[in-house]
């Protein structure tokens, strides 16, 4: 299948008829308006997985119920795109990819999608736990964040979380997606963790992979941030 990852900073044209990219699935990586990821699901006409960033709002606190969505007692639709599928702390299986996601950022200040080292250890713990109860084959590790020691930042707001590279080592999917560094444009260093390649998606990654078949996963096109 061809998927189609996103992050951090809108393409221009990616979203218009003009494009021929032909994805079969959108994996959104935080920092992304949900119109931008609407109209990216527009185009192409396939459904969306994502995690919030640290720029996005609070997904937290949502209901859906038969009337629709829910938060606090109160009808109100969550944000992101319509019809998404947030994967934040979560195993999910769409088009036949399995997502094992997890939003967010190093805590740095105040505001929703930040977390400290321990916070993020303890939900990828829980992320773990689900899937020894589900064991399904994981594709993906969605994430917003880099690891720590692989490919982040020095600076306070960029130092990637240490759970997370523990987690690809135990889930040890066929790649590890995230965004949040920003690398203007340089090509970069091809990183791994455990023999797991690492993207960052900053722009888009256009790539093919094999749902439950190891090693099937090779990059089409890519656009670095600008």
């Amino acid at each position: 299948m061809r998927v189609l990852a996103v992050s951090d900073e809108e393409v221009p044209g990616l979203a218009l008829a003009s494009s021929t990219l032909r994805p079969d699935l959108i994996l959104g990586a935080g920092d992304l308006t949900g119109e931008y990821l609407e109209a990216l699901v527009d185009r192409y006409g396939v459904p969306c997985v994502f995690v919030p960033g640290n720029h996005d709002p609070d997904h937290r606190g949502f209901r859906r119920t038969r009337g629709g969505y829910v938060r606090g007692g109160l009808p109100e639709e969550p944000p992101g795109p319509r019809g998404g599928v947030n994967a934040d702390g979560r195993i999910v299986t769409v088009c036949g990819l399995t997502v094992a996601g997890l939003g967010g950022s190093i805590r740095y200040r105040s505001g929703a999608n930040q977390w400290t080292q321990g916070q993020q250890r303890r939900r990828a713990w829980r992320l773990w736990l689900a899937s020894l109860w589900r064991r399904p084959t994981v594709d993906v590790v969605l994430a917003h964040s880099p690891a720590q020691g692989v490919g982040d930042g020095e600076d306070a707001p960029h130092r990637g979380f240490a759970a997370l590279g523990t987690l690809v080592r135990r889930l040890r999917p066929q790649v590890f997606v995230h965004g949040h560094v920003h690398p203007h444009g340089r090509p970069g260093p091809d990183l791994e963790i455990a023999d797991v390649p690492v993207l960052n998606t900053v722009g888009y990654t256009y790539f093919d992979i094999t749902p439950g078949s190891p090693g099937a996963y090779t990059i089409r096109e890519r656009r670095r941030g600008a």
